[in-house]
């Protein structure tokens, strides 16, 4: 049953920052696009053209750490790699591109807070 709450979670983060892009008038692409290698949570076009790559990260406590502690390195490095391999086959490759990653923090009330960090790499 964890695993089902762990997708809704997750999903609602995804669900929250999709909102955020939006309202910055960033024009959402495509979310979960999946390869073999791994998973975009969502990809974003910025108003100034920029490609974003989004790694969300959603938690209902801080026990496990802050959200953002989960993107070490070698995850933004993935990351990029999947970056590449999604505007190679969608014919941007060239294209400027950035990775971002969000935190979302579920409060007990239910309210939630966001964290965003562009450009990580």
């Amino acid at each position: 049953m964890q695993t089902k709450n762990n997708q809704r979670t997750g999903a609602f983060g995804e669900e929250v920052i999709t909102q955020y892009l939006a309202a910055k008038n960033s024009e959402i692409i495509e979310r979960n696009w999946r390869i073999r290698e791994g998973e975009i949570d969502i990809i974003a076009l910025q108003p100034n053209g920029i490609f974003a790559f989004i790694e969300v990260k959603t938690r209902s406590s801080l026990a496990f750490g802050h959200p953002l502690e989960a993107i070490n390195r070698q995850k933004a490095l993935r990351m990029q790699r999947l970056a590449l391999g999604w505007l190679a086959t969608h014919g941007w490759l060239g294209s400027e591109y950035q990775i971002d990653v969000a935190a979302v923090l579920i409060e007990p009330d239910g309210s939630h807070s966001i964290e965003y960090r562009a450009n990580v790499l």
